[in-house]
């Protein structure tokens, strides 16, 4: 019953807050089955729309698999945004600096910065909490405004592409990467590359890692009681490190694929940080709640988010409404979905509550069997 609830909580959550977006789309008179109509069918309606939404469901599935790995290690990771731009510059530096590199070499090698760069750059909050006891939601936080600056600072100067200073239009990109970085595409003449085979198998590497190795053994204990890890020898600050250090290279991997995934083979942005990665640093936190932070579920869940973007986008465009309209739905669906971990932990009590009353213990001190002990607790 409880991993029952856990899926049905979320889902309900994320109906109510699509029954709020009807009321919003029947106040500017737009009809809310036609909406819905327009979602679905710009999210899975033909072979392209499948392909576009599981390519914007790559961040979101990098980013939940990582934030996985944090929470269960009772650390939470709100640094999602800095790690993938991160991420993105290393690879895009490493791409720059060896170009002539065949396919072969360059295509894992650029991918390995990736997770490197957000590795190192999630590392950093994870030492400040282990030794220093920062805060690590204010530390990576922080972190994403200094990664968003670092990003402008290099692609509007060492980074920025040599034609945009010649033409004076300074717009803040690099110059178009080597097609040898390139991901190739799975399917010959569509956008679906290997960044999505490579974001499932990392959900499937990190469900084995969680659960099936020692590592994750010592991450998951130190989530559930850091001071009996700790009696049991477990290192709980290198935990911790570990722990934020994992999440961040996922991310960073996420930021690497943006680039290397992209149509236009270049790193560019408008100044945010959003103007990059597309919010996934947030909403892949989201993903992973949706979820239950469980690396294997995440996978469906990214491919529900990464619908509702590409379908809000098709919403925006037949029904003529309001882009902040379709960014407030989305909205909707975050805040629903993160308060309904108050609910479920309530019918979680409530179960629980139900279970201790079926092995209520007879006078002997053995446990009964459910029919007994209805039997028993009437008198």
């Amino acid at each position: 019953m409880r991993r029952l609830v856990g899926g049905l909580v979320p889902l309900g959550a994320a109906l109510v807050a699509f029954a709020f977006g009807a009321l919003m789309l029947l106040a500017v008179g737009a009809s809310p089955w036609d909406g819905l109509t327009a979602l679905v069918s710009g999210a899975f309606g033909s072979g392209d729309r499948l392909i576009a939404t599981a390519v914007k469901a790559t961040p979101l599935l990098l980013v939940g698999a990582g934030i996985t790995i944090s929470f269960r290690a009772s650390v939470v990771n709100i640094g999602g945004e800095g790690q993938i731009v991160m991420g993105a510059l290393l690879a895009t530096s490493l791409a720059l600096g060896v170009p002539d590199l065949p396919a072969i070499l360059l295509v894992p090698l650029v991918l390995m910065a990736g997770a490197v760069g957000g590795g190192l750059w999630g590392a950093v909050p994870g030492a400040l909490k282990a030794y220093a006891g920062v805060n690590e939601i204010l530390s990576t936080v922080m972190l994403n405004l200094v990664a968003v600056q670092f990003m402008n600072y290099l692609l509007r100067g060492p980074l920025i592409d040599p034609l945009e200073l010649e033409t004076g239009t300074r717009i803040p990109q690099t110059q178009r990467l080597s097609d040898n970085a390139a991901l190739p595409a799975l399917v010959p003449g569509t956008r679906l590359h290997l960044g999505v085979l490579v974001a499932v198998l990392a959900a499937f590497a990190v469900w084995v890692l969680l659960w099936r190795t020692p590592l994750g053994f010592r991450l998951r204990a130190v989530g559930h009681n850091p001071d009996a890890a700790r009696a049991a020898g477990i290192p709980v600050r290198r935990s911790v490190v570990t722990a934020l250090g994992l999440s961040g290279s996922l991310s960073g991997l996420a930021g690497a694929i943006l680039v290397f995934g992209s149509e236009g083979q270049r790193m560019a942005t408008d100044g945010s940080a959003a103007g990059f990665t597309g919010s996934a640093g947030f909403n892949g936190i989201v993903t992973a709640l949706f979820g239950g932070l469980h690396p294997l579920w995440t996978i469906p869940s990214s491919y529900l988010f990464g619908g509702l973007l590409t379908g809000a986008t098709n919403l925006q465009r037949q029904l003529q409404i309001p882009s902040a309209l379709a960014i407030a739905l989305n909205g909707l669906v975050v805040i629903f979905v993160v308060s309904s971990g108050r609910f479920q932990a309530r019918i979680d009590r409530f179960v629980d509550g139900r279970r201790n009353l079926g092995t209520a213990l007879a006078d002997d001190g053995e446990p009964l069997a459910p029919a007994e002990a209805e039997v028993d607790s009437r008198g």
